[in-house]
Order: C-alpha cells, then structure tokens, then sequence
C-alpha cells in the first residue's frame, strides 16, 4: 500500500502544480458556466480575491508537503487529511454555486485521494 500511496501522492500534487501553476488563466469544463479563469471562477463562487491567493497558497503548500511525505509518511498525513478539506470545501462551492454534480468531479476525486493518502500513512 506504501507504494500505492506515494503515486496517489504525486498524482495529487502535480494535479495542483498544474490547476494552479500552469493553467489558472485557462478555462476548463470543470469551472463554473461564465468562468474562464481561476480568478473569475473564485468570483462566481462570491469569493474576495484574497480567499484565492490564500487557497492557491495553501494547496500549493500541502502539493509540495505531499512529496516531502514521500520520505517522511507523517507529513504526507497531515498534509492529505488539510488538502482533503479544502478539497470538501470546493465541492462545497460548486454544490452552493448551483453547478452541476460533474463540475466537481475533479474536487471530489481528489477528496477520495486525499482521504486515501491519509489512510495509508498511518491516520485510520
């Protein structure tokens, strides 16, 4: 399971390198309808542009944790179990911006990894 744990991690942590290093201007099917960036996604979901720079921040943060966990299971823990908060909260604002259950396809998906990584790095 170990080994399994480590992919699931990498696969977590470059999905956030990539929303929200390489592709925050692009538009996506995932955002919500009128949303073609992470900036206008944030303000469909009536966010202050703060809230963004403190998520963006703090996913990116727990991306990089997530590979110091590698190494460190503990870590990987810890950071697993605070990504898949902020993973609930955005399924959250998808369901509260009325957007269709496939939009947070992807949020949800990395809640079930996170609560995986989590699992298998010693917090059951």
């Amino acid at each position: 399971m170990r080994e399994l744990s480590i992919v699931v991690q990498l696969v977590i942590a470059f999905g956030i390198v990539n929303v929200w290093i390489l592709r925050p201007g692009k538009p996506t099917p995932w955002r919500p309808d009128g949303a073609s960036n992470m900036k206008e996604e944030f303000s469909k979901y009536g966010l202050p542009d703060w809230v963004r720079g403190a998520v963006g921040f703090a996913k990116l943060t727990l991306a990089g944790l997530l590979v110091v966990g590698i190494w460190y299971p503990p870590v990987a823990a810890g950071a697993a179990v605070a990504m898949g908060l902020l993973m609930l909260a955005a399924v959250i604002a998808h369901v509260r911006a009325g957007d269709p259950s496939r939009k947070s396809l992807p949020a949800f998906t990395m809640l079930l990894l996170s609560a995986f990584v989590a699992y298998a790095n010693g917090l059951s």
